[in-house]
């Protein structure tokens, strides 16, 4: 047999004067190929995994900083709270004084006293403190207001009604601070 015969039989050909082995390349090869993408795979899964957790940190990192803000903004608007609930008697006491001095003869005085009530009122509103709307023949409830008594009602339409405001209510913003007191209509 000549050398190419035998090169046939081998399955070996002759290129350029070199001898390739097929098979055995190929083994090699698809072992190589089976290694790299079981290796980028791995790093695929790995990227995956850093990107999720990357992902996770910063919508946890965004939720903290929305909540911090929210409950900021909620400092700012009850820092006062304490303050004004605290002033809130002397505002019913201006609202009593008042009723006394209409009745005297001393209008000079109801008017300076007014005039203070006034001012004390509006640097209250300023802070955002608001009263609580109330006033006979409103609807009770139980969420707003502060039922301290029921007596019979004087009228068939005022049952279940405000008679009554014993005391007003007050709230900062949207948060009621002080109920109003009310007498209802049994």
């Amino acid at each position: 047999m000549s050398n190419k015969n035998k090169a046939e039989e081998v399955n070996e050909p002759i290129l350029d004067g070199e001898t390739v082995n097929d098979s055995g390349n190929e083994q090699e090869e698809v072992v190589n190929e089976q290694e790299v993408q079981s290796v980028e795979e791995q790093l695929q899964d790995e990227l995956a995994k850093e990107k999720d957790k990357f992902l996770r940190l910063f919508a946890e990192f965004e939720n903290y900083k929305k909540r911090t803000s929210r409950e900021r903004m909620d400092l700012f608007k009850t820092a006062g709270q304490e303050v004004i609930v605290s002033l809130l008697p002397v505002l019913d006491d201006f609202e009593r004084a008042l009723k006394e001095l209409s009745k005297s003869e001393d209008k000079e005085m109801f008017k300076g006293v007014e005039l203070i009530n006034g001012k004390f009122r509006d640097v209250l509103k300023s802070k955002g403190m608001e009263e609580v709307g109330v006033k006979q023949g409103d609807s009770f409830d139980a969420e707003i207001h502060d039922a301290i008594t029921q007596i019979p009602a004087p009228d068939k339409k005022l049952k279940g009604k405000i008679i009554d405001v014993v005391e007003r209510g007050y709230k900062l913003g949207d948060k009621i601070i002080r109920h109003p007191k009310v007498v209802v209509g049994n």
